[in-house]
């Protein structure tokens, strides 16, 4: 009944995809079969794995985790000149997305965060060995963007910081050495990168990096809140890929895809984001989360697709925010077929891919190392 519904809520949403990504060459019917074929893998893996919670190695990398975000915290802070002791603005745990489109999006409480407060009350959130549902990996992937953690190039827009630990979900132990690349539109809706109309074409690079795991499986990225475009909520995408090789061009090659998701945010956050400049000259309607096909394709009645997250000011928005969020997948699995190439980046410049077809597996064009 799950699978079938969530059939019935992706079919009625891909017609506002389509205004989403104007000019993209895919197939609708393909594209289902491949978001379906995703949520159905989510469906047979997902478990919660707490036999591994009192494994002393578990937690300490839990352990670890609460201190390197509190460090985070009091560093991005620090470089934003903000010295008072204000209370900040932090989501609570919540439950399945179903039901957070609901009730929960506005399950926001202030903490008085003091140099007493338990690490664990505000930073040891969402550290958990759930399978991470995999979702579809969308029209404007681009192989070859460059590996680097400031992917803002100077845009205007709500800082974000965001970091990420991947873990397996089998032993949850962290994977390090991994290449994670993360994509997003920026404030007016736009994706750099793809040549389709109204995106900002194959040069531009813009709110696009990949880092490298380190040995406790984290990467780290300096980007900013995403915009918003027609018949999507408001998201970022990521892809795992697990055996690539550095190249001399700082980009990777190699090595197999084993997690496409994307991540959500707090509609409550989304709505404060959004009244502020840049975003608040985007006339395009918003698509809330309870109304967006993919969404559903993000979590499990176990897992919580929402990064956690503090605002470092939380009298100023502008100052940004603190985002984290644990990642338990397969390294075992290869799921390339489904991480489809709308481009590829060359030494002049991306170049389209000209057999793309979204939930169509191609041989991407070489990359230029």
């Amino acid at each position: 009944m799950l699978f079938k519904a969530s059939f019935t809520i992706l079919l009625a949403a891909l017609g506002e995809l389509a205004l989403g990504h104007p000019g993209e060459k895919h197939d609708r019917r393909m594209a289902l079969q491949e978001a379906n074929m995703r949520h159905a893998f989510a469906n047979v893996n997902s478990q919660a794995l707490s036999k591994c919670d009192s494994a002393p190695e578990i937690q300490q990398r839990k352990e670890r985790a609460m201190k390197r975000r509190l460090a985070t915290f009091h560093r991005l802070r620090a470089e934003r000149g903000i010295t008072d002791d204000t209370p900040h603005l932090h989501r609570r745990n919540a439950a399945q997305f179903a039901k957070w489109a609901a009730t929960s999006h506005d399950r926001t409480g202030t903490l008085a965060f003091t140099p007493s407060t338990p690490t664990s009350e505000i930073f040891g959130a969402n550290s958990t060995c759930i399978l991470t549902p995999d979702n579809i990996i969308g029209p404007y992937y681009v192989l070859g963007s460059q590996i680097r953690r400031n992917i803002t190039e100077s845009l205007p827009g709500i800082p974000l910081h965001l970091e990420i630990q991947f873990v397996d979900v089998r032993t949850c132990t962290p994977q390090p050495a991994l290449f994670i690349d993360l994509w997003q539109c920026n404030a007016a809706g736009v994706y750099s990168g793809v040549s389709a109309a109204g995106q900002g074409g194959l040069k531009s690079t813009f709110l696009r990096g990949v880092q490298q795991s380190d040995a406790d499986g984290v990467v780290a990225f300096d980007t900013l809140f995403p915009g918003h475009y027609q018949g999507r909520a408001t998201h970022q995408h990521i892809t795992v890929h697990v055996g690539a090789k550095q190249l001399a061009n700082n980009t990777y090659a190699g090595g197999a895809v084993t997690h496409i998701s994307q991540l959500f945010f707090d509609q409550a956050l989304i709505d404060k984001v959004e009244a502020t400049a840049p975003y608040s000259a985007n006339r395009v309607a918003r698509t809330p989360n309870a109304r967006d096909g993919y969404t559903g394709y993000a979590a499990t009645a176990a897992y919580d697709p929402f990064p956690e997250y503090v605002l470092l000011d939380a009298r100023d928005l502008s100052k940004g925010v603190f985002m984290w969020l644990e990642v338990a997948f397969d390294p075992r699995v290869d799921y390339g077929q489904y991480a489809t190439v709308a481009a590829v980046v060359g030494p002049d410049g991306g170049r389209d891919n000209p057999g793309f077809n979204l939930g169509k597996a191609v041989t991407p064009p070489p990359t230029h190392g």
